[in-house]
């Protein structure tokens, strides 16, 4: 975990993509993406159908490391409206466990706009907590310093001759995108446009590194 401040909060970026804030002994995570691989299925593209547990796996361990308190969820929690309805009974208990044992927001996204039973917690459709507004995607006319998720930033560069890519933080000094958390998110260029028309050109990645922030302009 690698302390910085963020618009004069304190938060901790974790290097599986989660930013933890201690002053609230809280967790948040973007775009879980849960029970994607089964919604691949009804297709008839077949993918192994373990994603769910694998991320919730990695987030219950998350909330065990910090003792969060509280999990705020921004959004694309489940890959599709009826995701939560199609979660494997092991998923269900580890989910409904962490949801029972902690302060549980789900700010609703553009793929599960509609949940009505995620197994406990509170549902939101945005939220603002001591003066930082949490929400799926980051908004261009928002003022106010924003946390959001959405676009699955992922650095790529080239490093001694190999492509390199990371999942990141996309940062300006009031915009926050978080990286997705799911074990099969996937992940955008950070500086693909559309992710420079919701935070500006003056922004930069975070890549928490063991105990190291990396930092690389995106301007260029």
């Amino acid at each position: 975990m690698v302390r910085f401040s963020f618009s004069g909060h304190e938060l901790l970026a974790l290097p599986q993509g989660a930013l933890f804030w201690p002053t609230r002994r809280a967790l948040l995570v973007a775009d879980l993406h849960l029970e994607k691989a089964s919604w691949f299925a009804s297709g008839g593209q077949m993918l192994p159908p373990y994603d769910s547990i694998a991320t919730l796996a990695d987030l219950g361990a998350l909330a065990a490391a910090t003792a969060a308190e509280e999990i705020w969820c921004l959004g694309d929690s489940f890959h599709d409206r009826d995701g939560c309805a199609r979660l494997p009974e092991r998923a269900r208990a580890m989910l409904t466990a962490l949801t029972a044992t902690t302060r549980w927001t789900w700010i609703v996204g553009n793929h599960d706009p509609a949940l009505s039973d995620p197994c406990g917690g509170e549902i939101a459709d945005e939220a603002v907590v001591d003066g930082l507004v949490l929400r799926h995607e980051a908004d261009p006319a928002e003022a106010r310093p924003e946390l959001s998720g959405h676009f699955h930033p992922k650095l790529r560069i080239s490093h001694r001759g190999r492509l390199v890519s990371r999942r990141c933080f996309v940062a300006t000094e009031t915009k926050l995108i978080l990286p997705a958390f799911g074990a099969l998110a996937g992940g955008l260029d950070a500086r693909h446009p559309e992710i420079v028309r919701a935070v500006g050109a003056r922004a930069e990645a975070l890549v928490p590194v063991q105990d190291k922030l990396l930092r690389f302009p995106l301007a260029a």
